[in-house]
């Protein structure tokens, strides 16, 4: 008699569990997959900056609606090549973080600009002229 009662039982477990793993392993990355999107994180990350460090361009806020579009898509390209989301694995649930995570994303960028404008446009400091009509 075994020591060990519910030994086939756990091993059944452990070799589902190894099954089950190498189905995983093939939706990770490849060298080729994690090389395009360090690439493509490298030149979302080199245009923004050569843009306003060179002061490329005239407008400042064509200059941020830029730069701010680039770096959504670099969160994608981050959340497909290095976070393997797609719409297939794990039944559909990583599109929708992906989702929720764009929605976050949005609100937090909008939310953002949205309390920076307001504070710039109301505590900017007044002129003499202001001043001198004030009751």
């Amino acid at each position: 008699m075994s020591s060990h009662p519910h030994a086939p039982e756990q091993e059944s477990a452990h070799n589902t569990h190894h099954a089950h793993s190498h189905g995983h392993d093939a939706a990770h990355g490849t060298f080729k997959s994690y090389m395009t999107g360090f690439v493509l994180a490298v030149i979302l990350t080199v245009i923004p900056f050569w843009l306003v460090m060179g002061e490329v361009l005239e407008s400042k806020s064509l200059t941020v609606a830029i730069v701010m579009g680039l770096a959504a898509v670099q969160i994608v390209v981050h959340m497909v090549y290095f976070l393997h989301m797609n719409t297939k694995s794990e039944g559909g649930w990583t599109m929708l973080a992906l989702i929720f995570t764009i929605i976050i994303v949005v609100i937090a960028l909008t939310g953002s600009l949205w309390v920076m404008h307001h504070l710039n446009t109301n505590m900017m400091p007044m002129n003499p002229e202001m001043m001198k009509n004030m009751p």
